[in-house]
């Protein structure tokens, strides 16, 4: 998954306002105690990224 296609479903399902908020303030677990954008800038896949924020927050299937 390219990164833009990554932001692109962030905004879609958080919204413009608030997708990078909850990227750069939401520590989860499931990313090694990371960030959205800690896990990215560490080298994890933004599919991989994708599918924890997805389980995580309850991202319905047909969006993910």
């Amino acid at each position: 998954m390219r990164l833009t296609v990554f932001w692109e479903r962030m905004t879609e399902h958080f919204g413009a306002g608030y997708a990078d908020t909850f990227a750069r303030d939401h520590v989860m677990s499931e990313l090694g105690g990371r960030t959205v954008h800690e896990a990215l800038a560490a080298g994890w896949n933004a599919k991989d990224v994708w599918h924890v924020v997805c389980t995580v927050m309850g991202v319905p299937r047909e969006k993910r």
